[in-house]
């Protein structure tokens, strides 16, 4: 039993070693440590969150290759917790992996490795097969993310389940006020006039095409490739009595089968395009939008300097987003232009959207024993730290949210909407 306790305390004391090595000065500073047989670091300053290092073999788990899966995995596992500010805790991880010498890279590697080995890695999460953006596989991915219970999503969502980055208007103080005006500012962008087509690319639960048949009038259908955000619009858009002007069908953008509209919407799904079908994805929409019509392409961006974007991969692949992809704003940019859309506005609300994020983060919080019953806690571990890390992204400027809008003129001619922005704050 000594030599148990003994291994114990040496493998306690390795493990703060490489703590200390990895976030050097700023150990403990702003953050408390605690380990599995009850050693405590208490933080210098005041604490924003407690890192707790749950087995002796945490650690090494956590920084085994690949580096984009094994820390998150660690977390969902509960090998590593974060008690507090779980946002704070990702920023502060970052810094210190971005700030680490590489001369140090052999001396962590060899700490690491005194440390017990982990247990094998389960194959849990999704690994889809195929060729990437198919019609089948982008239909099994939409499905792996969405398909989760009605109950999970309304748990933390507004009232109109609106899953898209909200538009935080002055005065705005609520999640719900705060997607009604996101759909409000999408729908005054595109000009929407009463008796025309609108087409919602990527509906989700129908709050968009609802609001568009209520307040604007308009007729409006909406496509999915989520079979449990189909039942559901369907639902809602029966009980909301506007079935005489919305439909919502099971249906890939790429089989519009010759509709044509007068404005065109897609919110939060070009990152399942891919960048291979950009040009489809646009061509598409310019094809079923009228002469003089008006399309708002509303999406997450990859901001770096290269413009070289970011496929999903890693954590975010395996558990959340499966075969995402964040381009650039100019590769977006460029993408419609080369449909044929004249690019007429340009607007980024990614402050927006981490506050969306926070708000979200929070019910899931508040709303943590109903979100298990509805699902299992791995998944609350899951998107705990999806949308933590998301909040801290936006927030930092590593990605942005893009509402771009675009025009198809007629024959080249002036674009049919107003010469300022005045009508949109009216």
């Amino acid at each position: 039993m000594a030599a148990v306790v003994g291994r114990e305390n040496l493998f306690a004391d390795r493990s703060l070693a490489i703590l200390r090595t990895l976030f050097g000065a700023r150990f403990a500073r702003d953050f408390a440590v605690e380990l599995w047989d009850g050693t405590r670091i208490d933080a210098t300053e005041a604490p924003v969150f407690t890192l707790k290092i749950n087995e002796p073999f945490a650690l090494r788990a956590a920084f085994a290759p690949p580096l984009d899966l094994s820390p998150g995995r660690a977390f969902v596992e509960k090998w590593i917790d974060i008690e507090g500010d779980v946002e704070a805790a990702i920023q502060t991880m970052e810094r210190a992996i971005g700030a680490f010498p590489r001369l140090a890279l052999p001396k962590i590697i060899a700490q690491l490795l005194q440390l017990p080995k982990p247990p094998a890695a389960t194959e849990d999460g999704v690994q889809l097969s195929g060729k990437r953006h198919t019609k089948e596989r982008d239909a099994d991915a939409i499905g792996f993310h969405y398909d989760q219970p009605i109950a999970f999503y309304r748990a933390f969502l507004d009232a109109r389940m609106v899953y898209s980055c909200g538009y935080w208007d002055e005065g705005i103080k609520t999640l719900d006020e705060a997607q009604v005006a996101k759909i409000d500012h999408t729908l005054r962008k595109v000009r929407l006039r009463p008796g025309e087509r609108l087409l919602d690319i990527g509906c989700g639960w129908g709050a968009l095409v609802i609001r568009a048949a209520q307040q604007f009038g308009a007729h409006a259908l909406g496509v999915t490739l989520s079979s449990r955000q189909h039942e559901e619009a369907q639902r809602r858009i029966a009980e909301a009595g506007v079935a005489d002007k919305v439909r919502v069908e099971l249906r890939d953008y790429r089989d519009l089968r010759g509709e044509t509209f007068d404005k065109i919407v897609s919110v939060g799904m070009v990152e399942h395009v891919g960048r291979e079908r950009l040009a489809t994805y646009f061509r598409t929409a310019y094809d079923a939008l009228r002469d003089g019509g008006l399309f708002l392409n509303h999406g997450i961006t990859q901001q770096s300097r290269d413009g070289k974007g970011y496929r999903v991969s890693g954590f975010m692949d395996r558990y959340v987003f499966p075969d995402g992809d964040l381009v650039s704003v100019g590769t977006t940019l460029r993408g419609a232009e080369a449909a044929g859309f004249e690019v007429r506005d340009v607007e980024n609300l990614r402050e927006h959207y981490a506050r969306t994020l926070r708000a979200w983060y929070a019910n899931l919080e508040t709303r943590r024993d109903e979100i298990i019953a509805a699902t299992d806690e791995r998944t609350y571990r899951i998107w705990k730290l999806y949308m933590a890390g998301s909040a801290s992204n936006f927030w930092r400027g590593q990605m942005g949210l893009i509402q771009t809008l675009l025009a198809k003129t007629e024959n080249g001619g002036p674009a049919n909407i107003p010469a300022t922005r005045r009508d949109l704050y009216a």
